[in-house]
Formats: C-alpha cells, sequence, structure tokens
C-alpha cells in the first residue's frame, strides 16, 4: 500500500519576509564556540591516561 505524500507548509507574503529578515538576523549575530578550555581538559585527560 502506498504512502501518500503530505503537502509541505511555504511561507508567502509577510510571513516569508518576516523568516526571511529573522533568519538573516541569526546569521549575522552567530557566535562562535570557544573550545580552548575542553580542548585543555581533553588534553590533560589523554596525558594522565598515556594514550
Amino acid at each position: 500500500m502506498a504512502i501518500p505524500i503530505k503537502s509541505v507548509p511555504t511561507l508567502k507574503g509577510k510571513e516569508a519576509e518576516i523568516f526571511v529578515k529573522k533568519a538573516q538576523q541569526a546569521y549575522n549575530e552567530r557566535g562562535s564556540i570557544d573550545l580552548s578550555k575542553t580542548t585543555k581538559a581533553y588534553q590533560s585527560i589523554l596525558k594522565k591516561a598515556k594514550i
């Protein structure tokens, strides 16, 4: 028995514009993740384990 294909919702008009603005704002304000602290912790663990 075939599974019916569900329709995909699409944004139109004002909702689409708002979505694009929010997506662009989130992209421009994205932050970076500082892994220096965790890297030091991992190195310490591996050093103690002699790996």
